[in-house]
């Protein structure tokens, strides 16, 4: 790995975003089973953000708890009296039970203890995207309006039979009719219907699709399908030999000698034609057009970003037709409600799709680096920030919810097994379980971070 060559602007950026979303959200979760415990008159000793292994970087008590923040930035927790948990207090389990204690409250109390963090982490995506509908609305671009069809970003899909220009019209015989959803549903998808340049074309997708996207997966793609746009510099960093040259930003790109094009795709067909070489280059700005020399470089780049340009820039540009619902406070909470669930139906599926080894989606399980990727790199864009925050709140829920022990899941499994049986699991058990489900996920947690950095699962 190149150190010099990493953008540390953009990895600040992105890390930052990352961990202010994921502190925000194991607050809240600890806070919805810290609330519920003292609701049932429990004590709870910690509420920590971050673990604290041998010391803590601050911690104060207050009254019974003490509330602090960690050096491990993993998550965080609260220690309540009487529950077995990552603390394994073995020796407090010892002694009889005390009304403070978790473990003499009713099985119902518990499970509602137990359940508290997935409730919180559910009501604070829905309360987001409540407040993201009312703030900047409901955003959809009907496939109808892309004006040039779509732009194949990725070899693999385009090996599968779609092409530039191409406006998917049917995935799985289902209409597609929002663009937001397009690349969900071809994801999940088997077969797709195109119309390419009038005539109805009925493609294949592979059942390995995810794989194959994550094993080709490009650093500079932003995804496998975008809207066709026009060759325009969005972004062109002052140290690049584009911009020694004179490309400026928001320059549209229309030749290279005696080729001319119009589409960001045909540039890049042109650029690999010319790697290493040096090229006249030819633009419109201010309505002018303009030419000067430039190196293209062994990769077939000259050194600018075309990404960047938002469903606004899109819309006022004639490229598609942006649409946008504002909500009302009043109707924005249902609509919230409606959204967290559809997210939530999403992730589902493609974890069906992980489970799944012929599908290859288990290659692109990431850790941090793949979080940090979905925020914005070149910004800080609080409309995406909280958007993504809604999601990571829904993911946070699902994956608590799994019966694996150590988790909030585990813990409900083994209550609904003592409210079914009228038998309390034995405590020796429990704590067996709980050794080794925090096993089973620090070992998922090295294998997802290991994926990101050196593609184990590939």
């Amino acid at each position: 790995m190149n150190l010099i060559a990493i953008n540390w602007s953009q990895v600040g950026l992105m890390a930052g975003q990352l961990l202010l979303a994921l502190s925000l959200l194991v607050v809240l979760h600890e806070f919805g089973h810290f609330i519920t415990a003292r609701w049932f008159k429990c004590r709870v000793e910690k509420f920590f953000l971050f673990f604290d292994p041998w010391f803590a970087l601050v911690k104060k008590k207050v009254g019974d708890t003490v509330y602090g923040i960690g050096w491990l930035p993993l998550g965080g927790y609260v220690k309540i009296s009487g529950m077995i948990d990552e603390s394994m207090d073995k020796e407090a389990m010892k002694e009889p039970p005390k009304e403070w204690e978790f473990r003499s409250k009713p099985a119902w109390q518990r499970l509602i203890v137990m359940m508290g963090g997935i409730i919180m982490n559910v009501i604070v995506a829905f309360v987001i995207y409540a407040f993201i509908l009312m703030i900047w609305g409901e955003k959809k671009i009907p496939t109808a309006s892309m004006k040039y069809g779509i732009h194949v970003a990725d070899s693999t899909i385009y090996k599968m039979g779609l092409r530039n220009g191409d406006k998917i019209l049917e995935i799985d015989g289902k209409e597609v009719t929002d663009y937001e959803k397009l690349r969900r549903r071809l994801l999940l998808g088997s077969t797709v219907t195109v119309d390419r340049n009038g005539q109805r074309v009925n493609l294949s997708l592979d059942e390995d699709l995810i794989g194959q996207l994550v094993e080709n997966r490009s650093k500079d793609a932003t995804g496998f399908v975008e809207v066709r746009k026009p060759a325009i510099a969005f972004l062109v960093p002052d140290t690049t030999r584009a911009y020694k040259a004179g490309l400026r930003k928001n320059d549209q790109l229309v030749g290279l000698d005696s080729i001319r094009f119009q589409f960001y795709d045909e540039l890049q067909n042109e650029l690999l034609k010319l790697k290493s070489k040096t090229s006249l280059l030819t633009v419109i700005r201010d309505g002018k057009e303009m030419s000067f020399p430039v190196q293209v470089s062994q990769e077939g780049k000259i050194g600018f970003l075309p990404y960047g340009m938002d469903y606004q820039q899109m819309d006022s540009m004639g490229l598609v037709k942006l649409n946008v619902k504002k909500y009302s406070f009043f109707a924005a909470f249902p609509a919230g409600v409606r959204r967290a669930g559809a997210e939530l139906k999403f992730y589902i599926e493609q974890f069906k799709k992980i489970l799944n080894p012929k599908t290859g989606a288990y290659k692109g399980v990431g850790g941090f680096k793949n979080m940090a990727r979905i925020f914005n790199k070149y910004t800080w864009d609080w409309e995406q920030f909280w958007t993504m925050t809604a999601f990571l709140s829904i993911v946070l829920a699902f994956m608590n919810m799994l019966p694996i022990p150590a988790l909030d899941g585990g813990h409900v499994m083994f209550t609904l097994y003592e409210m079914i049986t009228r038998r309390k699991p034995n405590e020796k058990f429990l704590e067996y379980a709980q050794i080794v489900g925090m096993i089973l996920l620090l070992g998922l947690m090295l294998y997802a971070n290991g994926n990101d950095w050196f593609g184990w699962g590939k």
